[in-house]
């Protein structure tokens, strides 16, 4: 099981930036796929984005240019920096990875709240 925990989240005015971060308790070099997802109050839980231990990256949606996910395999984490953010990316971002089991390892969440 890896130890997942988020940091960055915080109030942002509508068009502003968030940098977040996954910081894993294990390497992460064999860790196949990472992925961040969010949950505003009353939705469900849906996938911000991806990415493979080769690089290759997968968006949600609603991201369309707007955010763009890394890792630092050297540093155990990954990262998400978000751009132009609006006041329905509020939400609680968690980072996750799979266990190999079918179900995935999750992160505690970041909240992140954007003001209009």
């Amino acid at each position: 099981q890896v130890h997942l925990v988020e940091s960055g989240g915080g109030l942002v005015q509508a068009g502003g930036s968030l940098r977040l971060s996954c910081a894993a308790s294990s390497s992460i070099v064999n860790i196949v796929a990472m992925n961040w997802f969010r949950q505003a109050p009353g939705n469900k839980r849906e996938m911000v984005a991806g990415i493979t231990s080769g690089g290759s990256t997968t968006y949600g949606n609603f991201v369309k240019g707007r955010f763009t996910v890394s890792r630092d395999n050297a540093k155990n984490t990954m990262n998400l920096q978000m751009n132009n953010l609006k006041p329905e990316d509020t939400a609680v971002y968690y980072c996750a990875v799979p266990t190999g089991r079918g179900d995935w390892d999750w992160g505690q969440g970041t909240q992140v709240t954007v003001s209009s």
